[in-house]
C-alpha cells in the first residue's frame, strides 16, 4: 500500500498473539466447561476480548492516522503512526491503558485520542471530519467482521461467545465515539463546520467534556441504558448473537 510502511510493530504482533491464544483457549476451554469447569473458557475469553480490544484500539488510531497521511498531513509518517506502535501514542496511558481497565472493570469500550494530527496540514474541512470518524468506522467495520464471522464460519460454542462479546463491545466503542462530545471523534467529525465561536467553546470543554460523559455513564443507570440500548440494536440489525455477547460479557466480567 502506497505511503504507508511495511514494518508493523513487534508490539502490535505481540498483542495480535495474545488475542490469538485467547481462541484456542475458547475453543479448548469449551469441553472443560461442558464438563464443569469455566476456569479454562475464562481465561480463553479474557484473553480473546482484552487481547482483540487492544488490537482494535491500534487500529482505530492507524484508521485516524492512515486518513490524515492521505489527507496532507505528511509529519504522520515520521511520528511512526503507520506502524501501529502503540509506544508512539500521545499518552499511552490514558489511550490504552485506561480503555482497558475500564473493559476489564466495567464493560465500557472507553475510547482514548492517541496520535496527534497536523489540522492545519490537512487540505480542506471534509478532510478533517474524515479523520475524525475513520477512528470510530474502523470499530464498527470489525464489529460486523466479527459478527459475520460468528454466522458465516463453522466455530464451537466458546469460540462464538468469545467473538460476539467483542463485536458487541467493537459497536459500542463506534457508539460511544461517535457523539457529538468535544474531545470524542464525534464532535471531530462537526466540528470543521461548525462557527468559530461554537469551536472556541468545543476547545474550552474538551479536555473535561469525555471525562463528564463517562462519570454519567458509570453513575447513571439510565445514561448508560439508553447508550447500550443504541449498541444493542445496531448489534442485532448487523445479526450479532445477543445470547452469546452476554455470555461472554459474563465471562469477561467473571469477578462480579
Amino acid at each position: 500500500m502506497r505511503g504507508v510502511p511495511n514494518r508493523i510493530s513487534p508490539w502490535f504482533l505481540l498483542l495480535v498473539a495474545v488475542t490469538v491464544v485467547g481462541g484456542v483457549l475458547c475453543v479448548v476451554g469449551t469441553e472443560s466447561a461442558l464438563q464443569g469447569s469455566t476456569v479454562l473458557l475464562t481465561t480463553g475469553v479474557v484473553l480473546l476480548v482484552l487481547g482483540g480490544w487492544c488490537v482494535s484500539l491500534c487500529l482505530h488510531e492507524f484508521g485516524h492516522a492512515y486518513v490524515a497521511h492521505r489527507g496532507g498531513d505528511r509529519s504522520i509518517e515520521n511520528r511512526g503512526y503507520l506502524t501501529l506502535d502503540i509506544r508512539r501514542y500521545a499518552n499511552v496511558g490514558l489511550s490504552f491503558v485506561l480503555p482497558v481497565v475500564f473493559l476489564l472493570l466495567g464493560g465500557i469500550p472507553l475510547p482514548g485520542g492517541a496520535v496527534w494530527i497536523n489540522q492545519w496540514a490537512l487540505r480542506s474541512r471534509g478532510v478533517r471530519s474524515f479523520v475524525s470518524f475513520a477512528g470510530p468506522a474502523t470499530n464498527l467495520l470489525l464489529g460486523i467482521l466479527l459478527s459475520v464471522a460468528v454466522i458465516f464460519v463453522p466455530m464451537n460454542e466458546g469460540l462464538a461467545v468469545g467473538l460476539s462479546c467483542l463485536a458487541l463491545i467493537q459497536i459500542l466503542a463506534f457508539v460511544l465515539n461517535i457523539l457529538p462530545v468535544p474531545g470524542l471523534d464525534g464532535y471531530g467529525v462537526l466540528e470543521p463546520y461548525l462557527s468559530p465561536e461554537a469551536q472556541r467553546l468545543g476547545h474550552k470543554v474538551r479536555p473535561w467534556a469525555p471525562l463528564v460523559l463517562f462519570l454519567l455513564v458509570l453513575g447513571v443507570p439510565g445514561v448508560s441504558r439508553v447508550l447500550f440500548g443504541i449498541g444493542q440494536f445496531l448489534f442485532a440489525l448487523i445479526g450479532g448473537d445477543a445470547q452469546y455477547a452476554a455470555a461472554g460479557y459474563g465471562l469477561l466480567l467473571f469477578w462480579r
